[in-house]
């Protein structure tokens, strides 16, 4: 029952918003998020106290622009990912920038796979959508949904962006592995904390990284691209970037370097990054005595 009181809730709130045509839906979802959900569950708190953990020389004003623009960026994502037919045609037709995409374009004429990485910033489907309709094929990877009604929606949505799409777990990762051998390219995003990552540095800090995917590089000869889709000051249009590749060195090193690329464009542009994310928490705290 409770699952179907929430489906209910996301079906009826997925209806009212496309009431609205695009250009006033994405940013409307944006304001929504930014200026009444987040303080009511409390993301304004964690934007907050992440920020002055990692910079404590950053400005009470600057934190509560941030703490606005945070929510909104992803407000306006999750409308832009439930409106596919409005959102993908925006995002195919975003120019590609940078030494990346003739990385790519390197490897897929040598029958070797890539790995484009980018993190819980903008939008990072933007990119996977404009690197499809320049001819590769780009497999995503996702984590099902909780609520299964909603898991068939959400799946059968982000499909539109691009297949295939491969599922968090056995079976989904053993398809990855087919579409990795077969010289494909790969979407990941590597800036959440997970117990099995290692401590490297992101902002200073120690943040648990998972080095699956340079481990998946060295191993398959793929080559590594970060990415981002940046969102530009109109609040809808795009930069899609490919910056230059990670070079292969030990999985602990490609990683930091991944790291460090997303810092830098985080530090750029403070406002797109889901700076709600636990990700300095150390996953094996102390024991009080």
């Amino acid at each position: 029952m409770k699952d179907r009181l929430q489906f209910a809730a996301i079906r009826g709130l997925l209806w009212f918003m496309h009431l609205l045509p695009y250009r006033w839906r994405v940013p409307f979802s944006g304001w929504v998020v930014s200026r009444v959900a987040a303080p009511l569950i409390g993301w304004r708190t964690r934007i907050a106290d992440n920020l002055r953990l990692v910079m404590p020389e950053i400005s009470d004003s600057e934190i509560r622009r941030i703490q606005r623009a945070v929510p909104d960026n992803f407000g306006r994502t999750m409308a832009e990912l439930f409106s596919p037919d409005d959102f993908v045609p925006i995002a195919r037709a975003t120019t590609l920038e940078g030494p990346g995409l003739a990385a790519l374009e390197q490897a897929r004429a040598e029958g070797r796979p890539s790995i484009l990485v980018s993190g819980h910033f903008g939008n990072y489907d933007v990119v996977r959508a404009s690197v499809i309709n320049q001819g590769f094929q780009v497999g995503g990877i996702y984590r099902p949904m909780n609520i299964p009604q909603f898991n068939e929606i959400y799946v059968e949505t982000i499909q539109k962006v691009g297949k295939p799409l491969f599922s968090r777990g056995r079976r989904g990762m053993a398809e990855m592995m087919r579409f990795m051998k077969k010289g494909g390219t790969l979407a990941v995003l590597i800036d959440q904390r997970l117990n099995n990552g290692v401590p490297l540095n992101f902002f200073g800090h120690t943040a648990y990284t998972a080095l699956s995917f340079a481990e998946l590089a060295l191993k398959y000869n793929a080559t590594v691209v970060p990415c981002y889709g940046i969102r530009q000051p109109d609040g809808l249009s795009f930069r899609a970037v490919l910056e230059e590749p990670i070079a292969h060195t030990t999985a602990e090193e490609m990683t930091q370097a991944l790291n460090d690329s997303l810092e830098r464009q985080v530090r750029a542009h403070m406002g797109q990054w889901f700076w709600i994310h636990n990700r300095w928490k150390d996953i094996n705290p102390p024991k009080e005595a």
